[in-house]
């Protein structure tokens, strides 16, 4: 992005945990080195308890030295909204970055902006995850739309995403890029030290499930393919590395119907930003079997360590893991899944899609990101000067 701007990004951040906060603050250490005055309103109320299915929503790391983070939005008390909305409009940044993933949100992030832009200098740009959420549920329409109204561009991550905003919005500038790497999460270690780290069998080959576990990410589906007798025959186990956000009952049933408990390594406690990298450094290939999706954080992650990876024909994970170049792109099943890995695994595919994702990924920097960003927030301002 050219010429100093002041920007404030509304969302998730330390002391808040999980793949919201690192983005936001990944960002904002990119918009920083940029040369950019950049400060974060994140959240001392993020989810009422009662909705959030996890065991904290707060991290144990450090807080980033590097950026500046006021903990400061409620999302369920409307007062606050204002309170910061307030805030903003008289701080006068030149640009409001908030992230939209649900429709929860709309209220409180949408409220905000409004009352931000009244001071006729603060433009308002939205990275979306989802316009329309995974799991649905009644009002979300509704809610989607008061947010899209209070923004003034808008950035999607997913064609499958750009497509879904045009339910809401069909004239605000926009731009389509990928989610950047999410290259913060340490270095590539050895791998047979990352499986001495985490105490596991140097003599197997690993894949990897990581990341909160909900219906739709296709656990299941995953647990379906291991069954698949091959993979007991040839020392190849899966490492279910994130806590569950749904009962997990359902997966147990599955382990024990399937007599899989051998073949699997559950660590099903939240994983810790240091700790990534053991686990991604450990595993010869990441899967994500999901069942729906926009686009995926993991991916960015497995791009960062160079893994290949195996992923599902939905939504826009194909759009970024070209099929049997970098991994496979499958159709969400059981018999799909079980029969691409196992040609990853017979075939020794491994070094050459690693070398492949050495070139692929260079797509993914987040200079880009900003670049997009720049580029919506130039088109808002000729918009501007056209009425």
């Amino acid at each position: 992005m050219s010429g100093r701007m002041k920007i404030v990004i509304v969302g998730s951040a330390h002391p808040l945990r999980g793949g919201l906060a690192t983005y936001n603050e990944r960002l904002a250490t990119e918009l920083i080195n940029e040369g950019h005055d950049v400060k974060i309103e994140t959240f001392k109320l993020q989810y009422p308890s009662i909705l959030f299915p996890g065991k904290t929503q707060y991290s144990d790391s450090p807080k980033p030295e590097n950026l500046n983070i006021h903990v400061s939005v409620n999302s369920i008390n409307p007062f606050n909204w204002l309170k910061i909305g307030r805030k903003i409009k008289k701080d006068k940044p030149d640009l409001l970055i908030n992230k939209f993933w649900i429709p929860f949100m709309a209220p409180c992030l949408g409220t905000i902006a409004r009352i931000a832009k009244r001071n006729k200098k603060t433009r308002v740009i939205t990275i979306i995850d989802n316009i329309i959420p995974h799991e649905k549920r009644p009002g979300d329409y509704i809610l989607s739309k008061y947010f899209a109204n209070s923004v003034d561009g808008f950035i999607s991550m997913s064609k499958s995403v750009q497509d879904d905003l045009l339910k809401f919005d069909q004239t605000k500038p926009r731009e389509l890029t990928p989610h950047p790497l999410f290259d913060n999460f340490g270095e590539i270690l050895d791998r047979n030290a990352a499986l001495k780290a985490l105490k596991l069998d140097t003599n197997f080959k690993y894949m990897l499930f990581f990341g909160f576990i909900r219906d739709y990410k296709g656990l299941d589906i995953l647990l379906e393919a291991l069954s698949d007798g091959w993979f007991t025959k040839n020392k190849v186990k899966l490492i279910v590395a994130g806590e569950f956000y749904n009962d997990p009952e359902k997966y147990h049933d599955i382990i024990r119907e399937k007599n899989l408990e051998d073949q699997l390594i559950m660590h099903n406690d939240f994983i810790s930003n240091e700790k990534v990298n053991l686990y991604f450094s450990a595993a010869d290939i990441v899967v994500q079997p999901y069942k729906t999706a926009t686009q995926s954080g993991v991916t960015q992650i497995g791009y960062h360590f160079n893994k290949p990876m195996l992923v599902t024909n939905v939504g826009g994970l194909a759009e970024i893991i070209p099929d049997q170049k970098v991994g496979y792109v499958v159709e969400p099943n059981g018999d799909a899944i079980a029969k691409a890995l196992i040609d990853f695994f017979e075939n020794n595919r491994k070094a050459e899609f690693e070398k492949n994702i050495l070139e692929e990924k260079k797509k993914y920097s987040w200079d880009k990101m900003t670049a997009k960003i720049q580029s919506v927030y130039q088109k808002i301002l000729e918009n501007d000067h056209q009425k």
